[in-house]
């Protein structure tokens, strides 16, 4: 089994076995952190932030935002970096060298070695990685969120997590994803990223990047596969919910829109930054260590508002030596519905233009929250009433997220009691 990742660096699983979770573990200094850095410990853990064994100290970072490499002149995009508060590293006496005990919602999460204790300049980290200081941009709210006291070290898990339905069956490791695409018998994968309930639109993103991925491959028998890796991290009032994403994305395989040997939905922990660019060559390396071959990037991948250009996810790739990179970038442009041409049809081909209807976010939404069934031609009607469905069960009544959801919504993974 091949279980090379980014960076040609073996994609090891840092937990610790449960027979190894001693007393002495459990009396070590505790510092609690927040829900982005358990998901991103969780991630170091298992490998999805091949090379990174750890979180970032004050050299990783500088050279993430000077150079875009690691120390070590691997390809990086963005600082992972875990904040603490001051008081809780004055309080509890931590210093350089020591071992501590990460919890998140009151339980063990992780074990890590203090191996540096600084802190940032968050101006010149949104200036480099996201290319604005602008408040209103999420990513820079973001870092001004965060605490000003930063620890780097390396981690180990000592709790893995318990994901809850509907997400546990759409959880995979690296490693263990790599074995089932071994098992459907892809040699090519190619990465679809959402955090969206799929139109006809994303359904016909998905299946241009899969031509486009299957390229010179025999016909007779399918070795390429379409990896939908569905985002979860924070959700806003107006976003759909995470159990709809996930189950409407399953559904579009079930009803047969595409075969279940070359279809297959998966879910990512992580927190979008909204980096534009940056951001796009993160998710490159994300799935490389998924084991994806080839990853699918279209209009504004990663991008919020006018702070990139519609196509600038597309062009960074151009400045990125090949050797830095395994995976290949499927750069697409959009697809309409054409009334003209009676068909939903790619706008690098299609020549009407003028009388293009493109697939509105908003239209799309107004409609079902006024519960109007859209045309199949720009929503499956399966889908439509998966999502419906999901409202129900998960949503309080609706597909999007609410004040209530918000509040009340089911965890995505539980960590269960140690001791």
């Amino acid at each position: 089994m091949n279980y090379e990742g980014h960076g040609n660096r073996e994609i090891r699983e840092r937990v610790i076995p449960e027979s190894e979770v001693t007393e002495k573990i459990r009396k070590l200094k505790q510092i609690p952190v927040s829900g982005r850095c358990a998901r991103e410990c969780i991630n170091i853990a298992y490998g999805f932030f091949t090379p990174l064994e750890g979180f970032m100290g004050k050299e990783e970072v500088d050279a993430v935002c000077e150079r875009m490499t690691l120390a070590d002149g691997t390809l990086w995009p963005i600082p992972i970096v875990l904040d603490v508060k001051e008081e809780e590293i004055r309080t509890k006496k931590i210093k350089k060298g020591d071992s501590i005990l990460l919890t998140y919602t009151a339980s063990s999460l992780a074990m890590m070695e203090v191996e540096d204790i600084f802190r940032l300049n968050k101006t010149k980290i949104a200036e480099a990685v996201l290319g604005t200081t602008d408040e209103r941009h999420p990513g820079v709210r973001m870092l001004r969120g965060l605490e000003n006291t930063f620890l780097g070290g390396k981690i180990a898990l000592v709790n893995p997590p318990e994901f809850q339905p509907p997400f546990d069956r759409f959880w995979y490791t690296p490693r263990q994803l790599r074995k089932r695409i071994v098992e459907n018998g892809w040699e090519r994968v190619v990465a679809h990223q959402t955090r969206n309930v799929p139109h006809s639109g994303h359904e016909w993103l998905m299946k241009g990047a899969w031509f486009s991925a299957n390229g010179e491959l025999p016909v007779e028998k399918l070795k390429t596969g379409i990896l939908v890796n569905c985002i979860i991290g924070p959700k806003r009032t107006g976003d759909y919910i995470d159990e709809a994403i996930v189950l409407c994305h399953q559904r579009l395989c079930e009803a047969r829109y595409f075969r279940d040997d070359i279809h297959m939905v998966t879910i990512a922990l992580w927190d979008m930054r909204y980096a534009g660019p940056r951001e796009a060559i993160f998710h490159a390396i994300l799935r490389t260590n998924l084991g994806c071959t080839h990853h699918m990037f279209g209009r504004d991948h990663a991008g919020v508002g006018s702070y990139y250009g519609s196509y600038d996810a597309h062009r960074i790739f151009d400045q990125i030596p090949q050797h830095k990179l395994k995976i290949k970038p499927v750069r697409v442009l959009e697809w309409w519905y054409c009334p003209i041409c009676g068909e939903v049809t790619y706008s690098g081909l299609c020549g009407h233009s003028q009388e293009r209807q493109k697939f509105s976010g908003t239209l799309i939404r107004s409609m079902i929250e006024d519960k109007v069934k859209p045309t199949k031609l720009i929503f499956r009607p399966e889908i439509y009433d998966k999502l419906m469905e999901s409202a129900e069960k998960y949503g309080f009544g609706s597909p999007f997220c609410t004040e209530k959801y918000l509040a009340e919504r089911k965890p995505v993974f539980k960590l269960p009691a140690l001791w």
